[in-house]
């Protein structure tokens, strides 16, 4: 069965970091460019950064500088690195597979509920 499982998320204070986790099993993550995507309550869900199996990657405006989302094709894992938490990076962050680094989504992990407190 193919599946995301994020891990990594919490509170944390401002100016304070985060590292997420998304294993995937099953052929998806060698197929796939793969994304965390965010949605904080009352918005839509939004692109956070996405990364191609060579190591592309395209991140948000919002966290460009202070994220950085790497992959480990051996371990079958992808990891968002947040660095300089805001308030307003307070979501929850979902782990997806996706066609290609500016295609949509094709599946998606549970999600990962992150907070950062002022």
């Amino acid at each position: 069965q193919v599946q995301l499982v994020e891990s990594g998320g919490g509170l944390v204070q401002a100016g304070g970091s985060l590292r997420l986790s998304c294993a995937a099993s099953g052929s998806i993550f060698s197929a796939n460019a793969m994304g965390w995507y965010r949605q904080a309550p009352g918005k839509q869900r939004e692109l956070v950064a996405g990364i191609t199996r060579g190591g592309l990657t395209n991140y948000a405006d919002s966290v460009r500088g202070r994220f950085s989302i790497s992959r480990d094709n051996a371990k079958n894992v992808i990891y968002l690195q947040m660095n300089s938490l805001k308030p307003e990076d307070t979501a929850v962050y979902y782990c997806a597979a996706k066609s290609s680094l500016s295609g949509p989504p094709t599946l998606w992990g549970q999600g990962t509920q992150v907070t950062v407190s002022s």
